[in-house]
């Protein structure tokens, strides 16, 4: 049955949209639009209030909010993003308000990230442009800098966790530097063929890429005693949710030697304070970036392309990325 919307309203637009994408076609998908910053002082219950469909990136929709939203006629919450921890989707169901996420929007960008951070660890390349920069070449008696070993991709073996369309696209490419990939299978579950128990895996990676998402069974899966079954120069790349590894580990074991990279594009806690375990200045090799693996302006635009096809799939009576 075609479902009858009036107006929608984005609470966090500029997690999404910094003025650099067109909103045509979702602005067309309903007779109204209320746009909001993520950070400006309406509260988020106002911003709610009357809104047939409601679009969140970040912003938390929990049980309460939730209930009075669809007390003022809320009917459809659009999540900005793959990962839906943000919004209570048993309270959804009780109410009867829909939930739909975007799917596979940002696998490019997502892709080119963490081999940016693979290639920028095994290379040192960090490292060595600060060390040009200090004017150590030009000092050198010799005709190039040695001072941090540099290591091939081809025939180290990369491993996956979390095989979705993320997972799978990231081992593309690590094949086709010539490397192993090796895929983790889900912690508790019976290993099938071409796959590894977690704990029989990680011994064996030169690389360790997290594609899974934040779950109860996921939080802290990779954890002081992941990381010391791994090999003291291998390295760690976490593209996916902060919370799945434990952040203090980590940096205890880059700090002693006992890992030998990571690259982290997500934190626990987003901004994360300034005293944050990962942002300390003395953990080696270590490269700490801002959430932006997702954030290519062509991914960003998916998203507001995407949500649009939500809305028209759900007024059309047809469920589309349902996940509640």
């Amino acid at each position: 049955m075609p479902n009858d919307l009036e107006c929608g309203v984005f609470l966090d637009v500029d997690t999404v949209d910094t003025g650099d994408l067109d909103r045509s076609r979702l602005a067309g998908a309903l007779p109204c639009w209320r746009w909001y910053r993520a950070r400006e002082p309406t509260p988020v219950e106002a911003r709610l209030a009357g809104a047939s469909v409601a679009v969140t990136n970040k912003i938390p929709l929990d049980e309460a909010r939730l209930t009075r939203a669809q007390a003022e006629g809320l009917r459809l919450v659009c999540v900005a993003a793959t990962g839906t921890n943000n919004v209570d989707l048993a309270a959804a169901r009780r109410l009867g308000v829909a939930v739909a996420n975007v799917r596979a929007y940002a696998t490019p960008a997502v892709v080119q990230h963490v081999f940016a951070l693979v290639l920028a660890l095994t290379t040192r390349l960090f490292a060595y442009r600060a060390a040009v920069a200090a004017g150590r070449w030009s000092a050198s008696d010799r005709f190039c800098l040695l001072d941090y070993p540099v290591r091939e991709l081809a025939g180290k073996a990369f491993g996956v966790v979390g095989f979705g369309d993320l997972g799978q696209a990231v081992a593309r490419v690590a094949a086709a530097f010539g490397m192993e990939v090796l895929v983790a299978e889900r912690r508790g579950s019976p290993v099938r063929p071409g796959r590894l128990a977690l704990e029989d895996l990680l011994p064996r990676v030169d690389v360790l890429s997290l594609h899974c998402p934040l779950t109860p069974e996921t939080r802290g899966l990779i954890g002081g005693g992941e990381l010391a079954r791994m090999r003291p120069d291998a390295i760690l790349v976490n593209t996916a949710r902060g919370g799945i590894v434990d952040e203090v580990a980590l940096a205890e074991a880059l700090r002693v030697g006992r890992l030998g990279g990571a690259g982290v594009d997500v934190l626990s806690r987003e901004p994360p304070p300034a005293e944050h375990p990962l942002l300390a200045p003395d953990i080696p090799n270590l490269i700490v970036t801002p959430h932006t693996a997702w954030a290519s302006r062509e991914a960003r635009q998916r998203v507001l392309e995407e949500i649009a096809l939500n809305v028209a799939a759900f007024r059309g009576g047809e469920a589309r990325n349902r996940v509640a």
